[in-house]
Order: C-alpha cells, then structure tokens, then sequence
C-alpha cells in the first residue's frame, strides 16, 4: 500500500459543459506529459477538438499516451489517431475486439496532465455527455483532483497502456506489483477493479462503509449490486438509518434497467427509498454513506464489480460529503419517486418475466462467458 502525507483539492464538474472545456483547457496547458484513458472516444465534433488539442500539445513537446477501450470505441476509425502518432503521440486500443476475450473491457476514464493535475467520473468523450444533464445531455459527475494524487493515478494509466493487447494473465500479476489496489493518502484512497483478482477492492471498501453508516445516497447509471450489497443497504435501514437511491428512469442500456427493476420490491419492502431520474439518460456514479464519497467509472452491477477494469476515488472528508448530498439532491428535484403501492400495480407478468430474464443474462451468463474467456488467456 502506497502512502503519502500532502492532500489533494478536489473540484467537482457535474456537466459536461464544464467538464469538457475544463479537461481541455488543462491540456493546452500541459508541459511535460498526458495521459488520457477512457472507455468511449467517439470521432465527433468533441472527439476531434480533444484529438486536436492533444496534436498540438504533442508538436510542443509534450508526451502524450491515449489509450480507448476496444469495445467501447468500436466505431472509432482505425486511421482517427494518425495525426497524433504522426506528431509524437502513442495512441493504443485496450484489448482489441477479438471473439474469445470480448468481455474483459477497461471502463476507466481518466485525464492526468503533468502528473499534477487529473480528472475522473463517468464522462466518456463523445457528444452525447454534452450539455447540463436536464435540458440536454447525459447526467454524469466528475471530479478534478490537483496534487500528489495525480501521480498514483498516471502510474495506474501506465500499467494499462502497457498491457493493452491483452493477452496473458500475468499481466494482472504486473498490475498488483506496479500499482497497488489501493493509494491511500490521509483518508482518500484510489480504488482498483479488475478481472481475476478475487474480492473487488471497491465492493470491498463499499462494504466497509456501509457496514456502519445511517445515511447512504447513491447516485448509479447500472444498478444490479449482489445479494451481500443489498443486504447491507436494508441493513442500515434496519437499524435506522436512511438510505436513497436515485436509479435511471432513461438508460442507454435497456436490459440493465430491466434487470435492476427486479430489485425494487425487495429493495422496497427493505425500506430502501428508490427514485428514478427522468430528464435525461444517467450515467453517473457517486456514492455517499455518511461521510465517505466514491466517484468515478464503477457502476454496482456485476460487470463493474467483477468483469470491468474500473476506478473509483474514496474521499473521507465531511465537507466533501456535504457538496456530494447537494449533487445528490439537485438530481433528486429531477426524479420521481417509486412507491411500493404503485410499483406492484405497474408490474404486470410480461414485464416481471423480462424483468428476471435480464437479471438471469447479466447476473449469471454474463459473468461466466467473462470467466470462462479470462481462464482461457495463457500464462
């Protein structure tokens, strides 16, 4: 476990009006290195102002590495990263589409420029995460970090760089001995998931928390968490305390939302109070149980938890709480709630049994094809 004693600063960015403009102002700004990794990097109007600001940071001087998820950027054009490799930059694909690894994916999303100043959440680079997240645009949160953080966070983007090809197992050795699944500097942490690796150290440190918290607000895109996970959500709710959930009313991925309604009963009659946001698609990830706060790429499904490479910040801090609960309650104004009383009137037998298929699909076949594809890489 790595230690360091200077703390960070944190701002956060909670749309992608700001977000966007004030990642690429920190690259025109870089002077030495940047490191950009993301799950979706997609050739549109943002896409091609990133690749042009990083361009012209690679011709003064500045090292510049990209890597995108193969999956992820699927329709990215093979020749998109030209002018950047033309110019000095290293531009690579994480696991390349191929039939017999396809589901081990790397959904991080990171920028960290001069290995001083980095951002992480849930934005991916694509149009789409543009605008204020209720008139227009996904709803997301991210954070900029500014401090020795930062460096934890590059070496991490250097690991997966170096194993983008993805094709042996031992390069999850590689990744334990490089980087540590977890960087702890007085109170935050930086969390690392991956495949293969036995207990999540994120589901790990969730469950820490929330085994003794009495006030919980989630914020969560795909929302199918395991049986322990809830158990411990109705737990502090059993002894008194609050827990609120602000789940996708719109979700750009149809069968999780499906599968993760198949929870509200139980969730429910836990005592769970449930809300679903409604302007525009979620795709956030912030977690609060009392005065910890997790933000960044992992969602509470199974992929995130066990199939993903994913990363979350820990932040023990009570006035970042605070600004977290105020995240939370501007998207709660957007959101209705889900009574227990309407959400058994609406639940009719088609919808229950498209409800447990996709529960079925995403909880037990997903999991085991990825399984069955990471015990098959070679040594």
């Amino acid at each position: 476990m790595a230690v360091v004693q200077q703390k960070p600063t944190y701002h956060w960015l909670c749309k992608g009006d700001d977000i966007f403009p004030a990642m690429l102002k920190a690259i025109e700004e870089a002077r030495s290195t940047i490191r950009l990794e993301t799950y979706t990097f997609a050739a549109d109007d943002l896409g091609q102002r990133f690749r042009e600001a990083l361009v012209a940071a690679c011709r003064r001087g500045v090292k510049v590495q990209v890597l995108v998820d193969g999956l992820g950027s699927i329709s990215l054009p093979t020749a998109f990263w030209d002018p950047l490799r033309e110019a000095g930059g290293v531009a690579r694909v994480f696991n390349p589409i191929s039939l017999n690894r396809v589901s081990i994916r790397d959904h991080r999303k990171i920028l960290v420029v001069d290995e001083r100043v980095a951002f992480v959440g849930g934005f991916n680079i694509a149009s789409e995460y543009v605008g204020d997240g209720v008139t227009c645009g996904w709803c997301d949160v991210g954070l900029r970090i500014e401090g020795p953080l930062a460096r934890e966070l590059a070496t991490s983007c250097d690991v997966m760089l170096g194993r983008a090809d993805f094709r042996h197992k031992r390069f999850a050795r590689l990744r334990k001995s490089a980087v540590q699944e977890e960087v702890v500097m007085e109170g935050e942490q930086i969390l690392l998931g991956g495949p293969g690796r036995g207990t999540n150290p994120i589901k790990r440190a969730l469950s820490s928390d929330l085994s003794r918290a009495r006030d919980v607000k989630i914020v969560v895109a795909y929302f199918l968490p395991s049986w322990s996970l809830r158990h411990e959500l109705a737990a502090v709710v059993e002894r008194g305390g609050r827990v609120q959930l602000i789940l996708a009313g719109k979700s750009d991925v149809l069968l999780s939302q499906l599968a993760g309604r198949s929870l509200y009963r139980r969730l429910l009659k836990a005592g769970v109070e449930i809300f679903e946001y409604q302007p525009q698609i979620l795709h956030a990830k912030l977690i609060i149980a009392d005065d910890a706060v997790y933000v960044g790429s992992c969602n509470l499904d199974p992929r995130s938890l066990q199939i993903n490479y994913e990363i979350m910040v820990r932040i023990q801090s009570e006035q970042m709480a605070q600004q977290a609960r105020e995240i939370f309650d501007a998207n709660l104004k957007h959101s209705v709630p889900i009574t227990r009383q309407a959400w058994r009137e609406s639940r009719t037998i088609w919808r229950r049994l498209k409800q447990r298929w996709a529960y079925f699909i995403l909880v037990r076949v997903d999991p085991w094809i990825a399984r069955r594809q990471w015990h098959a890489l070679p040594d």
